[in-house]
Parts: C-alpha cells; structure tokens; sequence
C-alpha cells in the first residue's frame, strides 16, 4: 500500500510539472494576406519550425494566412492594441503608421532585388525600424514582396502614353497612386482581397504586384497583358507588437530574431527563383508579356522625387544615394 501511495505521489508530481511546462508555454498568433501557396506562407511556416524546434517547444507560432486576421491594415491596427502578436505585413499598410517606409517604393529606385536588400539591410532599414517601435511596433525583418510589375486588359504598356486613362487598382499607399498619376493612369485604392473579382468584372482595367503575387492569385486568369515595368520596390515588414515582444525573456527574443532572418533568407530566395519560373507560367497561361524602357517613365516620374523630398528632407537623397551605392 505504502508502495501505492509512493507511486500514486510520484505521478501526481509528474503530472503537476507536465502541468507547469504547459503552463510556461507559450503561443504566438501570426497573421499574413497571401494564400497558402505563395512563398510568404512557405516560409511562415519554416519559422514557425524553426522557432518550435530552438524553443524545444516551449514558443510555438500559430501561423494563418488568406487574412484570417484581417487585411493589411486591419492587422497592422491590431498589433499596435495587441489583440495580434506578429504579422508579415506590406509596405503601403506600415506606411500609414511609419510613413517614411513609402520612399523604399520611389519610382525606378533599385535596379534588381539584391540592392534593395543591401540597403534595407543596412541604416537605412535601421533607421525605419527605429521609427517603428516608436508606433509600438518591432521589425523582426524585412521580408521581400518584389518588384512591381503592371498587368492589364487594354493593350501592352510601352510608353508612359499607353498608361493614359486607364483605370488601375493600387494598395493603400500613397507612393504608388503617386506613381501613376505621373504616368496619366487613374489610380484606385482597392483592398487585395476585392482584386480578383474587380478585374473579372471590369470594375478595374488592370494592377500593378510583383509576379509571385500576380502568379499566386490567378490574375492571369482575368487578365490579357504584362509590362515588365519594374516601377516599384516593395518589402515585406515583419513585425511583432510591442507588448507580446517585452513579454519575451532575452534568450527568446534571440530565437524569434534569429529564425525570422534565417526565414527571410530562405523567403527572399523563394522570391527571386519564382521570377523566373512563373513569369514563364503566366505566360503559358495565355498573358501577352513585354519588356519595358524605364528610361522615359523615370523622367515621367522625376516629379514624385520632388514631392517626398519636399516632405521628408534629407531621408530621401540618402536613400537615392545608398540604393546607388547598392548597384
């Protein structure tokens, strides 16, 4: 009996410390637009990985995409309540809040991927980050979500002229309706979420998003011709709110920090592999593609230089000149 009781004690005590790690576990919520087939979603889920295994299970990440949390700048307000812990969210929507980060998207300002990962790797993206935190918000790591490409119904898009009057869904983000109002187009707000079924009905002629997302979202189904334009930058902040962050004890702040750039890492090479690959899809799928100048629609949009700089100073030669630098 005495051996009974022994036992009996010594799986309560098991039991009362499983209940302890449970307890000490703890779980984070990360919210993201794109559908589970695009790369952000890929590796999402590697950091979730990476994260779960460095922790030996004591963080975990609950990852959730296709907006389950709302879009961009519903998650973006959620963060700053702290009703979300993290998300992989989109320049336009981070520029409401910190709205420096729309001069990463000036007109014709990196030439490729790789020097615009230079530079918002360096101050540049330091500097960024430190005016977010300032909003309550920390960047665990500047993701990539490409180079603009523009995709429309009413013919190929070869010279500034062609962009005239027609009638193009942009994201909340004043740089890109900037963009194309110097290029003659009508520049339309519209959520992501409401594109597809736009560009089916007409209610758009055409948008503008880098080929992964083009590709991901089937707009090569609604849509007749691509224009290599190249026109416009785009990170992919990855942020966690203030709150969930000082929760975190330093040894686990490292394991998110360093899971979160070794996920960058592995998406930005999903990102430039896909270029490639499903630019040639979408144009199996029956899209009409063209390479474009950008000589004359940089000279068509030297204006929007002079708006940002008149509005953020020296930030934006500094930019110019650490994008060049980056070449």
């Amino acid at each position: 009996m005495r051996w009974i009781n022994v036992a009996a004690t010594t799986t309560l005590a098991v039991v009362l410390g499983l209940s302890s790690i449970a307890v000490e576990a703890k779980t984070l919520r990360l919210g993201h637009a794109t559908s589970d087939t695009n790369p952000r979603h890929t590796a999402a889920l590697a950091f979730a990985e990476k994260v779960k295994e460095a922790s030996g299970g004591k963080l975990t990440v609950a990852v959730a995409g296709n907006a389950q949390f709302g879009d961009d700048v519903e998650m973006i307000s959620a963060l700053r309540l702290g009703t979300l812990d993290m998300s992989l969210n989109s320049q336009g929507s981070l520029s409401g809040v910190v709205p420096e980060v729309t001069t990463l998207g000036l007109p014709f300002l990196f030439d490729n991927l790789e020097s615009a990962w230079k530079v918002i790797d360096g101050p540049i993206g330091d500097e960024l980050a430190k005016k977010a935190e300032e909003k309550n918000l920390i960047v665990l790591a500047w993701w990539d979500n490409g180079i603009r490409q523009i995709t429309n119904n009413v013919r190929p898009i070869t010279k500034p002229d062609d962009l005239k009057g027609l009638k193009l869904r942009v994201p909340p983000d004043p740089m890109g309706t900037d963009i194309f109002a110097a290029l003659g187009a009508n520049p339309t707000p519209m959520k992501f979420s409401e594109l597809y079924l736009a560009l089916q009905q007409g209610v758009v002629d055409g948008q503008e998003n880098p080929i992964m997302n083009i590709y991901y979202s089937k707009f090569q189904e609604v849509q007749k011709f691509m224009s290599l334009s190249g026109h416009k930058y785009e990170v992919t902040p990855f942020l966690i709110n203030k709150m969930a962050w000082s929760g975190l004890s330093q040894e686990e702040k490292d394991i998110i920090l360093e899971a979160a750039r070794e996920a960058r890492d592995f998406q930005r090479q999903l990102s430039l592999k896909a270029d490639g690959e499903l630019l040639q899809k979408i144009k199996d799928a029956g899209v009409a593609v063209n390479e474009v100048d950008p000589g004359p629609f940089r000279a068509a949009t030297k204006s929007v230089y002079d708006k940002w700089q008149a509005q953020f100073g020296d930030f934006v030669p500094k930019l110019v000149d650490a994008a060049r630098a980056g070449s």
